[in-house]
């Protein structure tokens, strides 16, 4: 007869299948070895808390995200591996969501400090639940807006946000230590990376880059989204210092079908990731917004099928636009996929053509990733391709 597998098997399975995909320190492996995700979500099935997706904890009415979720394990392993903590630390989180991560830093830093913090009372109260109940009541969790920081324990050797962040607050600038690293999921024109960076001085500078998603920090309003239909069904997102004319590409997707298709030279695999086409694009182009298409524009074919329909990377500009396109090809069985641009309105296949040129520039270095210099707003940017945000400018060289 079969034995249903017990949490210690369930946790120590899912561990492997995440080192089996990626490297993770052996402090990182041993404390997602040691504590048990299963006790952070009450009312979770057993092998539901140990699969490698996020689980929502509280909802959101009306909103496309939760309010607060658990992250996906390997994500965790990922952001902490990034991280870096070492015995002794004193850490901040920035979003307490389940207590799970702040677990998993208190096993990291040992006789050090973890503090974690999140806006919403309900969420901190789960937060400090969980943590006192399976033994981590050292942690202090504290009820507050995660961009104010938590200044009465700083300062902080490591800090991290389990949110995505738009704009890095000055407040955590000041709680950081010279030398101290800061990791968190970063979003910038559309897209979201997982960014660790360590400060020396002014300066806050990358040495890793990583594909996540995470629900939005409460508090900062620099993303924008225009519907670009009548039933809301075809949206851009966009920063608030990019100059997006909605009702002009509205118009422009309602009279200009179908669209002029512009193939590249690069394809890629089933399983291979084309995601950088987005990153490379970013560091030097500031028409980089995103598309969402959904599943009811794709069935009544109001817009030829982007790359990725919920999110693909978009040049805008006035009345014109151009995206990011698969198109599935019998040429190579290795790479059988086709990248390419649709172009739509009067300078679209302008902008199918600029988008082909990243597209091109990423094929030749596919696994290349920028280098991020970010440097507060008052004190003026770094050498590079700069986005300006009101606390914190970003440049971005290859």
């Amino acid at each position: 007869m079969s034995q249903t597998p017990t949490a210690d098997q369930l946790r120590n399975r899912l561990v492997d299948e995440i080192l089996s995909e990626r490297s993770v320190p052996a402090d990182v492996e041993r404390a997602m070895r040691t504590v048990p995700r299963d006790a952070f979500l009450p009312g979770i099935e057993l092998e539901n808390a140990y699969t490698d997706q996020a689980v929502t904890i509280k909802d959101n009415p009306g909103k496309p995200l939760p309010l607060s979720c658990a992250s996906v394990p390997s994500v965790v392993a990922m952001m902490l591996a990034q991280l870096g903590a070492q015995p002794a630390d004193n850490v901040l989180e920035i979003g307490a969501g389940t207590g799970y991560n702040a677990a998993l830093l208190a096993e990291l830093v040992g006789c050090g400090r973890v503090t974690t913090v999140d806006i919403d009372p309900d969420v901190a109260l789960h937060a400090r639940t969980t943590l006192n109940a399976t033994g981590y009541d050292r942690v202090e969790v504290i009820e507050r807006n995660g961009l104010l920081s938590a200044p009465e324990n700083a300062p902080y050797d490591k800090i991290i946000a389990t949110v995505g962040v738009w704009d890095i607050p000055i407040t955590w600038w000041n709680q950081l230590v010279d030398g101290g690293r800061l990791v968190l999921p970063l979003r910038w024109r559309g897209q979201t990376r997982s960014v660790a960076l360590t400060r020396r001085g002014d300066e806050l500078t990358s040495d890793s880059v990583e594909l996540c998603g995470f629900v939005p920090i409460i508090g900062q309003n620099g993303e924008k989204a225009s519907r670009l239909n009548a039933d809301d069904t075809i949206r851009v997102h966009y920063d608030q210092d990019q100059l997006v004319d909605a009702e002009a590409l509205a118009h422009t997707l309602l009279t200009n079908k179908p669209a002029r298709d512009v193939p590249s030279a690069q394809r890629v695999g089933g399983q291979e990731s084309f995601d950088g086409v987005w990153l490379r694009a970013t560091a030097s182009d500031d028409r980089v917004c995103r598309l969402e298409v959904t599943p009811q524009a794709l069935e009544h074919e109001l817009i030829r099928r982007p790359a990725t329909p919920g999110r693909s990377p978009v040049l805008v500009e006035g009345d014109s636009l151009a995206y990011l396109t698969v198109s599935r090809e019998g040429v190579d069985p290795e790479r059988p996929f086709r990248l390419g641009a649709a172009a739509y309105g009067p300078h679209g296949e302008e902008l199918a053509q600029d988008l082909i040129t990243h597209i091109d520039a990423w094929g030749s270095t596919r696994l290349a990733v920028p280098r991020m210099t970010v440097t507060p707003a008052e004190a003026g940017a770094a050498a590079g391709h700069v986005i300006r945000k009101p606390e914190s400018h970003i440049a971005l060289t290859y």
